[in-house]
């Protein structure tokens, strides 16, 4: 399927199907982050290892408050500072913040952190908001391939293995940096 209703995409999601959708500056493949089957099948499309873990994406602080509890008060501002503050070019930051007992093994891999990325993406927060939470974000390509930059090109990696929410790519030029929030360590710069 290939919609761009956000109501149909969330549903999807909430009915433990993957769709891809665009973000900040590439295309990602989502699903329900606590639907185990779900995510071991984005695992089987990319051919990706489940130790690597992946990135949770979300539409607002509130989403993802709980995660940010166990960081000092300065790192806590600085995290939240650093995903409202941006413009639509910036590139965006994910945090590799403490992960609770309420997040899946599957979601952090070999981690004990979890990478999450609240993002201004117009068609991401309203697919987020829809879903009613987070959402599994990582990039739209088999392992070691290109992420895809288009519906088109996802499509040519996917088929009708997954559903779809066209929309537009935001205006950032690279996927996230990450950066651990605790030691201030750059993951990907």
């Amino acid at each position: 399927m290939i919609t761009t209703s956000v109501a149909e995409a969330a549903q999807c999601l909430k009915q433990g199907q993957v769709l891809a959708y665009p973000t900040e500056a590439v295309w990602g493949l989502g699903c329900d982050p606590f639907n185990e089957q779900a995510f071991l099948e984005i695992l089987r499309l990319k051919q990706r290892p489940i130790e690597k873990g992946v990135i949770l994406l979300a539409a607002q602080i509130a989403q993802v408050e709980h995660l940010l509890e166990p960081l000092t008060a300065e790192m806590r501002e600085k995290v939240i500072d650093s995903w409202g503050h941006r413009s639509p070019t910036e590139r965006a930051t994910t945090w590799l913040l403490p992960a609770g007992e309420h997040i899946p093994k599957w979601i952090k891999g070999n981690h004990p952190k979890v990478a999450v990325r609240v993002t201004t993406h117009p068609l991401c927060v309203a697919l987020c908001n829809a879903f009613n939470g987070f959402i599994v974000s990582t990039s739209a390509n088999p392992a070691g391939g290109n992420p895809a930059h288009s519906l088109q090109e996802a499509n040519q990696y996917f088929s009708t293995q997954i559903n779809y929410l066209n929309g537009d790519l935001g205006l950032s030029q690279e996927p996230s940096r990450i950066i651990d929030a605790e030691t201030g360590e750059v993951i990907r710069a």
